[in-house]
């Protein structure tokens, strides 16, 4: 992060990235001293209402991020940025979008958590929108006209006034990710106080929390120790991770949809366990089991560049029998979702963890939606649209391979993966078709064969 100090001294000439936060109520004019070189500007966490007139100025502008300031409408200066593709406008007071303020090359856009009841039918002029969040607002419906934003893979939904799925979403060529728990058509939470009867329902003085062992959009993991023995009997062990929630809403929904999502799924070898439930009035929270030493994640998440896809370490290496071996026990995994009528809405390598011998533990449930709700028809499009999620990370890991190690087997596994990823969700397999295929997969030859 730099200073404003820094700035206005000069010492920031020739920077591309710049990121101010220091309560700042008007945008800095010495900004604009930067217009030949600046493309990502990072100004949230202040207190700005407005953006100048003639921000097109930064010419070169690829990404503004403003999040947690005082919009009330989202600037129609942006409109005018000829580069402008990333925009992020999260946790303002955001009540209007006028079509005007939508660059026609927007890649990703985030409003979440503002007071926007409608979208400008515009918003189907986006051909290149990729990533599109839009939790906790008031929207009723979204423009049909967005039925041509074929290129959208993200979106975020959930926490809305919406009273029903647009059809003509679930049908969109390269939706990948989608979330839309806490919506009017979806409701299907029960009161996340109430005993629930396959999972305790515990109190934090039940617990002593030590190490934070990671953080996430919705909550906060610790390692935590049971301070009763009837609950070190029930769970076989002493030690257990507690995700506390944050109680507010992410970029995925409510944390309350999260737990009602985890505590639906039960029990499955590659999900991680929840073995109780902390449902206090001031208090949500989930208590699992430890991951056992030597899981790690399998991948990174996506960044500034790749936009909705992961990322990995430089490092990686993966052979052709390990792709099969992940994906046919996260297919699994995922066969068990649905057939609990959940969809994950994340399926990602960076919600992975894997052990050495490849075995997988999947969690992250943040995105998970309930589709109780939904017709037969809806399901049947949800999974198939997690399975194309299920294709971009074969493929992603397809990338660290040798093809030519054994091309016979590389174009099989290809192959199942275009067809997961086909632009027509009709010629995409289920998840109990896809696990068949790649056990058969898995059964070619020795299983040296497919190994480089």
């Amino acid at each position: 992060m730099q200073t404003l100090a820094q700035l206005r001294a000069g010492q920031l000439q020739g920077s591309t990235r710049l990121q101010l936060a220091e309560d700042l109520t008007g945008f800095p004019r010495e900004i604009f001293d930067l217009a030949d070189t600046l493309e990502i500007l990072d100004i949230s966490n202040n207190q700005l209402s407005e953006l100048p007139e003639d921000l097109y100025r930064l010419s070169k502008l690829k990404i503004l991020f403003a999040s947690n300031n005082r919009f009330e409408h989202l600037p129609e200066v942006l409109g005018r940025c000829t580069n402008l593709e990333m925009i992020g406008f999260k946790a303002n007071q955001i009540k209007t979008v006028s079509a005007a303020s939508l660059p026609l090359q927007t890649r990703w856009l985030i409003l979440t958590d503002n007071c926007i009841k409608t979208l400008p039918g515009a918003m189907g002029k986006l051909y290149r929108l990729q990533k599109l969040a839009l939790a906790g607002n008031r929207l009723t419906a979204l423009p049909e006209s967005m039925v041509d934003c074929h290129n959208l893979e993200l979106v975020r939904l959930s926490a809305n006034q919406l009273q029903a799925l647009p059809q003509w979403l679930l049908s969109l060529p390269k939706l990948t990710w989608l979330a839309f728990a806490g919506n009017p058509f979806s409701h299907t939470l029960v009161d996340p106080h109430a005993d629930v009867a396959s999972v305790a329902n515990v109190t934090l003085d039940e617990l002593k929390l030590t190490d934070k062992l990671g953080e996430g959009a919705s909550g906060v993991i610790y390692h935590g120790q049971w301070l009763t023995q009837s609950m070190i009997e029930a769970t076989g062990s002493a030690h257990i991770a507690v995700k506390l929630f944050k109680g507010e809403v992410t970029s995925d929904g409510y944390p309350a949809d999260e737990l009602d999502c985890c505590l639906t799924l039960g029990e499955h070898p590659n999900l991680i366990k929840a073995v109780a439930h902390i449902s206090q009035a001031d208090q949500l929270g989930l208590v699992m089991e430890l991951i056992p030493q030597g899981f790690s994640n399998l991948g990174l998440p996506p960044n500034l560049e790749t936009c909705t896809r992961d990322t990995f370490k430089p490092d990686s290496q993966f052979s052709l029998a390990d792709i099969v071996k992940i994906a046919s026990q996260l297919s699994d995994a995922m066969e068990h979702m649905h057939a609990k009528q959940i969809s994950h809405g994340d399926v990602y390598a960076h919600n992975i963890m894997v052990n050495k011998e490849r075995e997988l533990l999947f969690g992250d449930f943040g995105a998970a939606s309930n589709l109780r709700q939904l017709t037969d028809i809806e399901r049947v499009a949800m999974e198939k649209i997690e399975i194309r999620a299920l294709g971009c990370l074969i493929e992603d890991l397809l990338a660290y391979v040798d093809a030519n190690a054994n091309p016979a087997h590389y174009a099989q596994l290809t192959a199942i993966k275009d067809r997961c990823m086909s632009a027509d969700l009709g010629l995409r397999p289920c998840f109990t078709v896809l696990k068949h295929q790649l056990l058969s997969l898995n059964g070619l030859g020795t299983a040296n064969s497919l190994r480089e």
